[in-house]
């Protein structure tokens, strides 16, 4: 199997793994009154698997993301690029003046 196949499922059952200790959180913590809802509704079972699942997706996409994030090479600390002290000259604030009335106190309504 390759590599990188190994890594994603890593990432997924720790992601899952994380979601189930979230939703243990949430159902202990009584958050929003989920637990009461749950255990007090006929189909409670669907919303804990949706809840459980779709934290795991969110939560192993974060995952794997941080991980192949983590796995870029160190970016190069050099103060250059394409940019040359002789193509890009620096720029000089230049004062410009603008003639301006002085108006009386302005009113938003009349009277």
């Amino acid at each position: 199997m390759p590599e990188l196949v190994k890594l994603y499922i890593r990432q997924v059952l720790i992601g899952f793994g994380l979601a189930a200790v979230f939703v243990a959180v949430l159902l202990w913590a009584d958050v929003a009154r989920l637990r009461s809802l749950i255990m007090a509704t006929q189909g409670g079972w669907i919303a804990l698997f949706l809840l459980f699942f779709f934290n795991g997706l969110v939560f192993a996409g974060v995952q794997f993301a941080i991980r192949i994030m983590q796995m870029a090479e160190p970016e190069d600390k050099s103060d250059g690029g394409l940019r040359d002290s002789l193509l890009v000259p620096d720029a000089e604030p230049v004062p410009v003046r603008v003639a301006a009335e002085v108006a009386g106190p302005q009113r938003p309504w009349k009277a």
